[in-house]
């Protein structure tokens, strides 16, 4: 929330949403604070490896006492049992969709992201081109600030769309990617 990591303790629980308690006031004097941070977007990440959930929520109601904060937030999307290898994703990915370039086949291609994690991309090309899988290469992503190596994972050739293409950082200039927690 705000760009930071904030420590919450799960009041209660349904299955649209939660009621969570700050564990502390985190520099937050009054409620107002909370709704400039919120003013931006009322969208957080949500994390809780106890109950192996992660994915969005957004905030709909804050209270705050001398004391305590509460955060009512209603789930948007919802990974559960994130630790089970089946679904082989360790980290939460943020759909974005913004431009950037890849080296394949001798030459630079513009891509479109799809999602973005911590560990890698998925990326769209408008293109259908033939790419294999393990292929380690190099790529630009000027919206985050972000180019280095990366290995393709998967290709997914989709008629009259292009080509999907699954990659896995091996090398980053910028590891701090704004928005993209990570989830370890």
């Amino acid at each position: 929330m705000g760009g930071e990591e904030r420590a919450v303790t799960i009041k209660n629980m349904s299955i649209t949403g939660a009621l969570a308690e700050l564990n502390s006031k985190q520099g937050y004097e009054n409620i107002r604070d909370i709704y400039n941070v919120l003013s931006a977007s009322t969208m957080i990440d949500v994390r809780l490896p106890e109950m192996r959930l992660v994915g969005g929520a957004e905030v709909v109601r804050v209270d705050m006492d001398d004391e305590r904060t509460f955060i009512a937030m209603e789930f948007k999307h919802i990974g559960h049992d994130v630790d089970n290898l089946l679904y082989k994703r360790k980290f939460y990915r943020a759909n974005l969709a913004a431009p950037g370039r890849i080296f394949l086949n001798d030459e630079y291609w513009e891509f479109t992201t799809v999602n973005v994690s911590a560990d890698g991309l998925m990326i769209h090309l408008a293109e259908t081109i033939a790419v294999e899988e393990g292929l380690i290469t190099v790529f630009e992503f000027e919206q985050l600030e972000l180019e280095g190596q990366t290995k393709v994972m998967w290709v997914n050739h989709i008629t009259d769309v292009g080509t999907m293409i699954g990659l896995q950082y091996m090398y980053i200039v910028n590891t701090a990617i704004d928005g993209i927690p990570v989830l370890i």
